[in-house]
């Protein structure tokens, strides 16, 4: 399949929960169930709509090109991470998730999430689901001091108590426009740009969001020195940003791995 590729879909950012099989194969959990995934499987109607198999990563990759007027460094990420696909995940895990994102890397945070899982999520077969904003809430920052999420506790908590209470709706932050979607997000406490960013591309299906953490940053100081004109990369900007990200992380890894080899 073209523009499809597990390994790549898996490890660039956009999920905590599934892990690579010595085979390739990639396993975890989403929507409360275990599943895991093959570069040459099949699926069924649910699964394909979670890893964006109906969608047109040629077309979506054309138009990326053509906003980047041609530039050389968007190609050459594209090419790099050419089976990327944002997957269609939970919003109620990706707010929570980037939350606990925040200052931390990401075997941690994988950590952090696997065991609010254990101790608050219902128990299914192969795991536990993601915990309920309900069981969260309940739970009360005291009952997150096992999970030693930090600083990030209150902001876990915030969030769960606005989502219980109806002050946070996230079919309202769905259905909003990107920017009013960012704004209500960013009523949660230690919400800001960057996370309401992430939560909104990865949870929520809103592809012109560019997240900026610091590969990000690296990216456009190292190759955009006179600056990014975000706002004119489209509706896909949030795409072309995978792409960057991608391209920048796993190809300083090799370059530092191939020089230590060396």
């Amino acid at each position: 399949m073209n523009d499809f590729n597990i390994r790549q879909i898996f490890n660039c950012g956009q999920c905590f929960r599934f892990n690579e099989n010595p085979d390739g194969s990639v396993s975890g959990i989403a929507f409360g169930k275990f599943v895991t995934f093959t570069q040459e499987s099949e699926y069924n109607e649910f699964w394909q709509h979670y890893l964006s198999l109906d969608v047109d990563y040629a077309q979506i990759k054309r138009e990326i090109i053509e906003r980047f007027h041609g530039d050389p460094t968007i190609k050459a990420a594209i090419e790099y991470g050419s089976g990327i696909r944002i997957l269609r995940q939970e919003p109620w895990e990706m707010v929570c998730s980037f939350i606990i994102s925040q200052n931390n890397n990401i075997p941690r945070i994988k950590k952090i999430i696997a065991e609010m899982s254990r101790v608050y999520g219902e128990p299914i077969e192969g795991g536990y689901a993601f915990p309920t904003a309900e069981a969260l809430y309940h739970a009360g920052i005291d009952g997150f001091a096992e999970l030693k999420m930090g600083f990030r506790a209150k902001y876990v908590y915030d969030a769960a108590k606005k989502i219980v209470t109806g002050e946070l709706n996230l079919d309202e932050v769905r259905l909003s426009s990107t920017q009013d979607a960012l704004s209500l997000l960013q009523n949660v406490k230690g919400i800001g740009l960057k996370v309401a960013s992430c939560a909104l591309l990865f949870g929520f299906e809103k592809y012109d969001v560019f997240p900026i953490d610091v590969w990000v940053r690296r990216v456009i100081e190292k190759y955009y020195p006179n600056g990014l004109d975000i706002d004119a990369l489209g509706e896909y900007a949030g795409i072309a940003q995978q792409y960057l990200f991608y391209y920048e992380r796993y190809t300083n890894i090799r370059e530092r791995t191939s020089g230590a080899l060396g």
